[in-house]
């Protein structure tokens, strides 16, 4: 059984973004960039079910520009097996991205497709359940527990009231939620392997894909600042401030 598994090159979570001065987007140059945490999950979930011989191989896939490469090449150090990089300088919106994935789901045929729930800059939460939709394959989103037995696969998910199972039959697809599993430490020999890793470059248009931006960001802007914090000397001033001032009673 194939894996495909979809990650996106990100601002590194560590970084303090800051808003373009003209506000059409975040400043990314010269910033760290790094693979979106979901998806390293997703990747480290993949290779363990190769470790455990219930997968074959492993294939990590990436939406973007040149320097995704990089981040498929984290991948191949985690474990996969080779890597498709769909180039475009375009700004992909999920619905593209999705729309890619499906070319590629067509074409490798692969048993499960695991990616991460969602992305740490634009948080839409959306290519998973997109691709489900297009693929018309079964979904399971904000997987903590993954165990595959011939062509099914059990999926434990967080809910609001607990947790929730669900058995589902390959192909399928599956969004991973950060307590699935800690992801490896990526050692430099592996590093080196992967450089020699089989790693594809294709186009949309070789896909038959049109990503041209469906939504048009007007204006970013940072969150206004919080006020500082004053002390009251009792309940009653407390009480009136909130009814007076914050107008929240």
């Amino acid at each position: 059984m194939k894996v495909l598994v979809p990650v996106k090159r990100v601002v590194d979570y560590n970084v303090k973004v800051r808003v373009k001065s003209d506000g059409t987007g975040v400043d990314i140059a010269n910033v760290k960039m790094s693979m979106n945490p979901f998806d390293e999950i997703a990747v480290e979930e993949a290779v363990r079910l190769k470790e455990k011989g219930v997968v074959t191989e492993v294939i990590a896939v990436s939406c973007g520009v040149t320097q995704c490469q990089e981040t498929l090449r984290t991948a191949m150090a985690i474990g996969a097996a080779r890597a498709i990089l769909v180039e475009t300088d375009a700004d992909l919106q999920p619905l593209a991205i999705a729309k890619l994935l499906n070319a590629l789901v067509a074409k490798e045929q692969p048993g499960l497709v695991i990616l991460g729930k969602q992305a740490i800059d634009g948080d839409n939460n959306q290519t998973g359940q997109m691709l489900a939709a297009l693929a018309d394959l079964p979904q399971a989103t904000f997987a903590s527990k993954v165990e595959l037995a011939g062509d099914k696969v059990s999926v434990t998910r967080e809910v609001d009231g607990g947790l929730e199972t669900l058995s589902l039959s390959t192909p399928a697809i599956i969004t991973t939620d950060l307590r699935l599993n800690e992801p490896r430490y990526v050692t430099l020999p592996n590093i080196m392997k992967a450089k020699k890793k089989q790693l594809d470059v294709v186009k949309p248009e070789d896909l038959g894909v049109d990503v041209a931006p469906r939504i048009k960001t007007l204006k970013v802007a940072e969150p206004a600042k919080r006020g500082a914090g004053v002390k009251v000397p009792d309940v009653a001033t407390l009480v009136e401030k909130l009814k007076n001032e914050a107008k929240v009673i």
